[in-house]
């Protein structure tokens, strides 16, 4: 017997939007209005007083909650079994582990009682149990999806995760999901992250482990099935693995423990309701120091410059999820070693600000699922979402080829009052740049910076701004919301490109008003807080 539901609700009717009747489930360590967040403990009864803000996001979308799915205790395991509420088992078999700590979710939509799941990834977490039950999880990238109302295990590292059945209905919660929150610490806005590179063409180039990766057999067999399918996502080249590897054992060694033990070790006493694994593994971050923590992130500063160059290499990483699939027996023998184990593939992907899809390999021999993931930098989501489908046989939605670049200035500058009026509009920051020599910018009403073009002044630096893509279908939507004196017109950037911008009408140019010596509305508003 399974034991994915810790709390059930009454459904209730959809709000139109693009997961109208969508069914879901979430975790319980993220906010449901009205029931209680336990995270795994029973002793936390008190009800929700509102939903986390992802969840707000995907009802309003139009999807349904059914309830809260059964973790590992505070979100820490990759087995499923950490829980007062009993352990769960993969669909396929009664006697293995479904993983976890997302272990619920991941058997709420295997067996078909939802169509999506929402999960947490921080050390592989939403990824595990996905590929223990035949499941699409999307990691996203960190910060990309607000943690706002979700039990911290690590708040520097948590992701909310999406597991679906096929990758469409991820890819249409994952597309809800995503939206900067200014008051979450750790949100980002999309447009800040690194875009795709240039210049590889319409083929994918797909790394794989230079070395033999220490896979249980029926692992193994099904790893090299995979790698002998793997020509379908684009050309194979070998690549070094080994500090992203390193990287991975960072996770409970390094000064990431004491954050776990920050979030919630006052709740590690003796009693029986919390689990002794959880209890032994978290203690130990609450005697690390501050000088072993900057020993951490020093030893993380190297792996990650160690490794940096693979991804000049590569688009993507292919890598196993894990290194085999437990049973439940096997997690009783030695709870911590076995999970630690799990690990090897996952650990390293949010310390190294990488972003990820689990999905379904080739089978074992023995029937159960083998899931892989593509791993890539921070900003690639959609290109390993897409390359997932590809793997799956689904369609990929084709790319905008018609997105408009975009020069601001002012409040819709990234982590400016007004940039979530882009970001959410799907707009990526391009780059930066500064317009011609001609331009000056003025304080109009608001206050906002208006630039004018003055082609009888003195040529000047020009004025600090950033260029965005946005999708030409959202243009219209976008420039109404811009309000006089202000308008979108005809830019030109110092290296002579053309590209639309906010202007300024002339009238509205009062040169008691001139601000053009700033350089920047930034280096404005601090020289005025100054």
């Amino acid at each position: 017997m399974n034991h994915e539901w810790i709390a059930r609700v009454e459904p209730v009717a959809p709000q139109p939007g693009p997961l109208r009747g969508l069914t879901m489930a979430v975790k319980d360590n993220i906010d449901l209005a009205g029931v209680p967040t336990t995270a795994g403990d029973p002793r936390n009864t008190r009800p929700a007083e509102r939903n986390a803000f992802v969840v707000d996001r995907l009802i309003a979308a139009g999807a349904v909650p059914l309830g809260k799915t059964n973790l590992d205790q505070y979100a820490t395991g990759l087995v499923g079994t950490r829980s007062p509420y009993g352990p769960c088992h993969s669909v396929f078999s009664e006697l293995h582990v479904s993983g976890g700590s997302s272990s619920g979710s991941a058997v709420a939509v295997a067996s078909g009682q939802v169509d999506f799941a929402l999960g947490t990834d921080t050390a592989g977490s939403g990824r595990v149990p996905a590929a223990f039950n035949r499941l699409i999880g999307i990691k996203p990238s960190r910060g990309l999806v607000s943690a706002r109302g979700v039990v911290p295990a690590c708040r520097s590292l948590d992701c909310v995760t999406v597991m679906a059945r096929t990758v469409a209905t991820a890819r249409a919660a994952y597309d809800v999901m995503v939206a900067y929150d200014p008051d979450d610490a750790w949100s980002r806005p999309v447009g800040l992250l690194p875009q795709r590179r240039a210049g590889r063409g319409d083929q994918a180039v797909i790394g794989v482990p230079d070395l033999a990766l220490d896979l249980d057999p029926l692992h193994a067999e099904a790893w090299q099935a995979t790698l002998d399918e793997a020509h379908r996502l684009g050309e194979v080249v070998k690549v070094d693995v080994r500090p992203l590897l390193e990287a991975a054992d960072l996770l409970y060694s390094g000064p990431w423990l004491a954050e776990r033990w920050l979030a919630f070790g006052d709740k590690l006493d003796d009693d029986p309701a919390v689990d002794p694994a959880v209890r032994t593994i978290v203690r130990a971050g609450e005697s690390l120091t501050a000088a072993a923590a900057f020993a951490g992130f020093d030893r993380l500063a190297e792996l990650a410059r160690a490794s940096s160059s693979l991804w000049t290499e590569v688009d993507a990483l292919l890598l196993p999820v894990t290194p085999g699939h437990p049973t439940l027996a096997e997690v009783a023998a030695d709870p911590i070693g076995v999970n630690s184990r799990l690990g090897r593939f996952t650990n390293m992907v949010n310390l190294l600000d990488l972003c990820a899809i689990a999905f379904p390999g080739t089978d074992r021999a023995d029937g159960l699922p083998f899931g892989v993931q593509l791993l890539a930098p921070a900003g690639h989501d959609h290109e390993l979402i897409d390359l997932a489908a590809l793997w799956c046989g689904e369609p990929v939605p084709p790319r905008a080829s018609d997105d408009v670049l975009l020069a601001v200035a002012g409040a819709h500058l990234s982590g400016q009052p007004l940039n979530d009026e882009l970001v959410r509009r799907g707009a990526r920051l391009a780059y930066t740049a500064r317009t011609a020599a001609s331009y000056r910018m003025y304080l109009v009403d608001g206050p906002r910076p208006g630039l004018t073009r003055t082609l009888n002044d003195e040529p000047g630096p020009g004025i600090e701004v950033e260029v965005w893509k946005l999708p030409t279908a959202e243009l219209a939507g976008f420039m109404s919301t811009i309000a006089p004196p202000l308008t979108i017109g005809p830019l030109e950037l110092s290296d002579g490109q053309q590209v639309l911008g906010f202007l300024c009408t002339a009238d509205a140019a009062d040169p008691t008003q001139d601000i053009t010596s700033w350089g920047s509305w930034r280096a404005y508003l601090d020289g005025r807080e100054a």
